[in-house]
């Protein structure tokens, strides 16, 4: 295996930190310093040494215009996230973000997690809208990530995607991991995580269909990485190779992608509730646009 990709294996590091320890000189094979290219074979002695670790982002509390909070109560809090904010703080992100903006709001989360992320039991993407909870209490933290890592949450997703997906409604079942040259995307990847993707077609337009997509794992970009895998990414992702012609012409500046519905188990008494979340607007006037080519 190459050097940066046999380090970023071992140690969960990115690829291109990986590169970036070559470079240094920081990484030697059998007493000798490697470049990021050259590679690792059984039985060699490997050294590497690491940078010091990065203070953590602290979360600095500011109101988020359009973060909507659909519920609350002691043990959580279920909040409708607009586009542009992140979930929360991570190194090079300075935009808003949704335990800021709760911060802000004088809502006390829990203290579980990492610094930055504390309450945070899942995630969307910055460009991605829709329903997510985060924990108040750290009894509710911890039965939320169990309940997330067991599956018995249930995450529904409406996604606009180009063409029209044969079969209308199906499961796809390919693994996902780093894309293998650039470090900001993720890919089918064989030996990648197990990652499973159900989707039906609410409804086909002439250039896009409406999906409704429901997620058994819960992978970085998941959705946007299987839908351009089948070659019909959603509309707008140009990261996925979106069509820029036919995001411009519906007015989308980002994938469109929502995470519409979210229902679990109550962490304080075990009963079961769902929540619904609209369409933001800019992805209701794009449904608008393809409506009146019909």
């Amino acid at each position: 295996m190459r050097v940066d990709a046999g380090l970023a294996k071992l140690l969960g590091l990115s690829r291109t930190a990986a590169a970036t320890l070559t470079e240094a000189g920081d990484v030697l094979v059998d007493g000798r310093p490697v470049g990021k290219s050259d590679r690792l074979v059984a039985g060699a002695w490997l050294e590497v040494v690491l940078p010091e670790p990065e203070q953590p982002v602290q979360v600095a509390a500011a109101p988020v215009p359009g973060l909507v909070v659909l519920y609350e109560d002691d043990d959580i809090v279920v909040v409708d996230k607009p586009v542009g904010v992140a979930v929360h703080p991570s190194p090079g992100w300075t935009g808003p973000t949704v335990v800021g903006g709760l911060a802000a709001a004088g809502t006390r989360i829990a203290t579980s997690g990492a610094a930055e992320r504390q309450g945070v039991v899942h995630r969307l993407d910055a460009g991605t809208t829709g329903v997510m909870v985060v924990a108040k209490s750290e009894h509710a933290y911890s039965v939320l990530k169990r309940a997330f890592k067991e599956r018995t949450v249930t995450k529904g997703y409406h996604a606009l995607v180009q063409g029209h997906p044969d079969p209308t409604r199906g499961t796809i079942d390919a693994p996902i991991d780093r894309h293998p040259r650039h470090d900001y995307k993720f890919a089918v990847v064989a030996g990648g995580k197990p990652s499973v993707t159900h989707y039906e077609v609410i409804e086909a337009f002439r250039a896009a269909s409406l999906v409704d997509v429901r997620l058994e794992t819960g992978r970085t970009h998941q959705i946007r990485v299987h839908f351009a895998a089948l070659r019909h990414p959603c509309v707008g992702d140009l990261t996925y190779g979106a069509d820029p012609v036919l995001a411009r012409r519906l007015g989308v500046s980002r994938q469109w992608l929502h995470a519409r519905t979210l229902g679990f188990h109550h962490p304080a008494d075990g009963r079961w509730v769902e929540f619904v979340s609209e369409y933001p607007e800019d992805l209701e006037k794009a449904l608008d646009i393809l409506a009146a080519d019909q």
